[in-house]
């Protein structure tokens, strides 16, 4: 018998809402096991009308998780594009920023920045200059603004989502809510639909859920959240995660430099010379320090 595959659109706690040829499905998996995220195409065993259990994940294109020393968070699987909203007010957060962009750089996931609330002219020039250090990178940013100019804003990202798989993160204020009511139909509506098959009733920023914007479109949108830990990358995932080190990789005097305090390091020369930020290099540095903790007990 061949095993119904489905795709996980929203998950809350351990209870998961999937979307098969036969309709949607509640689905719990085997076990206390919760290793399963939305986006995931998943294995399923139906046991009634509207309910299954996951039976297997299938392989992923891609995973972004956030962690600490204790704990992993799955925010999306098999998705192709990262956006970081943030806006010219209230002020963002560089951390969350640089974070987000690591953990994107680190699953092969390509990062965009939109920078919303473009409207507000006062504060426009200082969050422009803050976004340079990241275009300097490589990082396209895309200016918007979604309550005076949604069509501007729905014809400038349209375009560059067109067939991908999407995850939007950002910190609560910077318009990542209206974003998605402007570029998917009946947002309010599915978001309902969503939590009353998981049953989470009012809690419904708590929990990350997919949208289609068209078949071959799809956007995530994931809880806002003030931290992003990336306690689980390695100290070589994270150096190849700042693509500002790259062409300075390997040509350190030790072949096994850390870039932090070594004599005649090709990284620690690059930020002398101003070819690397300080404010990346500080980042990179916190996020080794963080990785190399241990749990004691």
């Amino acid at each position: 018998m061949t095993a119904l595959i489905g795709t996980v659109i929203a998950a809350h706690g351990r209870h998961y809402l999937t979307e098969t040829p036969v309709g949607r499905l509640h689905c719990v998996t085997r076990g206390k096991k919760s290793d399963v995220a939305v986006g995931d195409q998943v294995e399923l065993k139906q046991t009634s009308t509207d309910q299954a259990v996951i039976e297997a994940i299938c392989d992923r294109k891609t995973l972004l998780y956030r962690s600490d020393q204790y704990k992993s968070k799955l925010l999306a699987a098999n998705v192709s594009q990262l956006y970081i909203v943030v806006a010219t007010e209230p002020s963002f957060s560089d951390d969350l920023v640089s974070r987000a962009l690591v953990a994107a750089n680190a699953a092969g996931v390509d990062a965009h920045i939109i920078l919303n609330k473009i409207d507000v002219v006062d504060s426009l020039p200082k969050s422009r200059q803050r976004m340079a250090l990241y275009q300097g990178i490589g990082y396209p940013v895309h200016e918007i603004s979604v309550t005076a100019n949604p069509d501007g804003a729905r014809a400038s990202l349209m375009p560059l989502m067109q067939g991908q798989s999407v995850i939007l993160i950002g910190q609560s204020g910077m318009g990542k809510s209206s974003l998605i009511n402007l570029l998917v139909p009946d947002a309010d509506i599915a978001t309902r639909e969503i939590s009353a098959a998981l049953d989470t009733g009012k809690h419904t920023t708590t929990f990350s859920r997919m949208y289609h914007i068209d078949e071959q479109t799809t956007i995530i949108d994931s809880p806002g959240f003030q931290e992003f830990g990336l306690h689980h990358l390695t100290e070589g995932m994270l150096e190849r995660a700042f693509p500002e080190f790259a062409p300075h990789l390997g040509k350190c005097k030790f072949y096994n430099c850390h870039h932090i305090n070594e004599p005649e390091c090709a990284v620690l020369g690059a930020v002398k010379s101003g070819e690397i930020a300080g404010i990346r290099h500080a980042m990179y540095a916190q996020l080794r320090h963080e990785s190399l903790q241990t749990i004691g007990y």
